[in-house]
């Protein structure tokens, strides 16, 4: 087996775990993390915008871990890494729209947690474009 698709099988399955756990997690707890994130972004420009923020990031989260898992699927079963390579284009997107979140709360250690999980994600278009 190419080690291309044994890279993309690992990383596919991170991208799964990470974007449907994140995602159910906000649609099963939707108010509890409403009621965190709202002070959260108390005194941003997203202050009125959080249930609309949450709903983005719970969407972003849960397509990209579609696509993962689909991806996953497609390399066990085809060795092909268009999926892989696509779920960690969007892994990097919802990454982005993460950290972009965090530094206008700015919660600059929140911030550093979302880069070191979008390493992954980088490297990963990198390797299997």
């Amino acid at each position: 087996m190419d080690s291309t698709v044994v890279f993309g099988m690992l990383i596919t399955a991170y991208f799964v775990i990470i974007f449907i756990q994140s995602g159910l997690d906000k649609l099963m707890d939707w108010k509890g993390n409403l009621a965190w994130l709202t002070p959260h972004f108390k005194e941003t420009v997203f202050e009125n915008q959080v249930p609309v923020a949450l709903g983005i990031i719970t969407f972003l989260e849960l397509f990209t871990g579609l696509v993962s898992l689909i991806g996953l699927f497609d390399l066990i079963v085809f060795s092909s890494v268009i999926f892989a390579f696509l779920a960690s284009v969007l892994a990097t997107i919802t990454f982005l729209f993460l950290l972009f979140g965090q530094r206008m709360a700015k919660d600059y250690e929140g911030a550093k947690t979302i880069v070191i999980y979008m390493i992954p994600a980088l490297l990963a278009v990198y390797f299997l474009n």
